[in-house]
């Protein structure tokens, strides 16, 4: 079994201690009213957008997510949330110490022992969640959990669903697609980044994401048998049909969102496996992009 394997399947156990755990950070999270940016990089930027979307639609605060490279210093905010599992990542170092003293910073991180620990005015250490692998699964979602339950978002169904997620067959025919299309609405739309690039980096799988809305503006038209269309979350009326009538395999999301998402890391390796790939060594990538000065 790999890295990967070991890591994605232990998820309901990382949830449920996150979930547990998320009173005690109480006050270096977000609290309600404030203006918050949620800043990360690659799998951590998309649970950014997530957890963006979450927070301001339930009325808790503007909230933005931004590429840390793409922060816009001329905005305005009460504090910054930096999701970075190293702790080492370049941009997100160097992010907040721009930010020192000017506006109050939080990083979610997994590993104690690195830089950021003392770039960000407050910390939380998600240790238990650490991966070896390069390629993010439980890290990402305990965070993003973790987040959930501090919002009073994470619902009793999530761990359940998750563990139907690692149980259950992927759906018959999908491994053997050769274009996969994954859809979201509001919050689900970073869960179907995410969903994508987890079979580029670990399958090397031609992969694209979309709002659900968005998909009917052109790009159903690349859709065809071979093609599975996944949906995290609730599908726009008549787009089951739609995606349907192309020929392709159209794949429901009946769990929560979050366990939706184990499902498409499944998915990943699977992929990977049938193409004779290691999902632990993926072409050109590192654990963490360290730019040398």
């Amino acid at each position: 079994m790999t890295h990967v394997e070991n890591e994605l399947t232990s998820q309901p156990e990382c949830w449920t201690r996150a979930a547990a755990e998320a009173p005690r950070y109480g006050g270096v999270l977000p609290a309600p009213g404030e203006r918050v940016a949620i800043v990360g990089c690659g799998t951590s930027y998309f649970m950014a957008q997530a957890v963006a979307a979450l927070r301001e639609s339930a009325g808790q605060g503007e909230t933005d997510a931004f590429a840390a490279s793409e922060y816009p210093h001329g905005r305005s905010y009460d504090r910054v949330v930096a999701l970075t599992r190293s702790g080492t990542t370049t941009e997100v170092l160097e992010l907040l110490g721009e930010l020192r003293g000017r506006t109050r910073t939080t990083a979610i991180t997994a590993d104690p022992h690195t830089p950021v620990m003392t770039a960000a005015d407050d910390v939380v250490v998600l240790d238990y969640a650490d991966e070896r692998s390069v390629v993010q699964t439980r890290f990402a979602t305990t965070a993003l959990t973790l987040l959930r339950a501090h919002l009073g978002l994470h619902p009793d169904t999530a761990v359940a669903d998750a563990r139907t997620a690692l149980e259950a067959p992927l759906p018959e025919g999908l491994v053997a697609c050769t274009q996969f299309t994954f859809l979201g609405r509001g919050w689900t739309v970073g869960l179907a980044n995410e969903a994508g690039l987890k079979m580029r980096e670990a399958s090397l799988a031609w992969t694209e994401t979309y709002p659900a809305m968005e998909y009917r503006h052109g790009p159903i038209s690349i859709t065809t048998r071979g093609t599975a269309t996944w949906m995290l979350g609730e599908a726009p009326e008549g787009l089951a049909e739609q995606v349907g009538a192309t020929g392709a395999l159209w794949v429901a999301g009946t769990l929560d969102p979050l366990a939706e998402l184990v499902r498409a890391q499944r998915l990943a390796v699977a992929v990977a496996a049938a193409r004779g790939l290691d999902p632990d060594v993926p072409r050109h990538l590192t654990r963490s992009v360290i730019l040398a000065p």
